[in-house]
């Protein structure tokens, strides 16, 4: 289990401690203007995905650095902490279907944070709203005269 940081207020995500909002990791950087930071569950999935398109219309593969997030436009970019370490990655599918978990991370994310042999667990995400990307509307043309 991963201890929350000294001074952090514990309960409300399933096999680990939830900080207060305002206590920032020590290895974090600064976030930017308008960005928001959360300690939330978080697990990963890999293998048995490789191949298979995400909902947000890319190809899963061994090499991809992506998340699932329910609600978050794809595109959104989210940059992750944990253990001291920090990846970015963009948020390609939605999930994660398990209950008590927000943050569904590809096994090329979670190695790059050392989380693959933890599983699952609270972690720092950070979002920008400046970073969240969605793509163009498709325009549609009629032939109506």
């Amino acid at each position: 289990m991963i201890a929350a940081p000294a001074g952090a207020q514990t309960g409300g995500v399933p096999g680990g401690t939830t900080p207060d909002p305002m206590v920032q990791p020590a290895t974090s950087p600064a976030p930017a203007p308008g960005s928001w930071t959360v300690y939330k569950a978080a697990t990963w999935y890999g293998p048995g995905f490789w191949g298979r398109q995400t909902a947000c219309g890319t190809t899963l593969t061994k090499t991809t650095l992506g998340v699932a997030h329910r609600r978050l436009p794809c595109g959104t970019q989210v940059t992750f902490t944990h253990l001291g370490l920090s990846v970015s990655a963009t948020v390609i599918d939605r999930g994660p279907h398990r209950k008590g978990y927000t943050w569904d991370l590809t096994k090329k994310t979670a190695k790059r944070l050392g989380f693959l042999t933890v599983g699952s667990g609270p972690i720092y995400a950070t979002v920008t709203p400046a970073a969240i990307t969605t793509p163009p509307p498709t325009t549609t043309t009629s032939s109506a005269l």
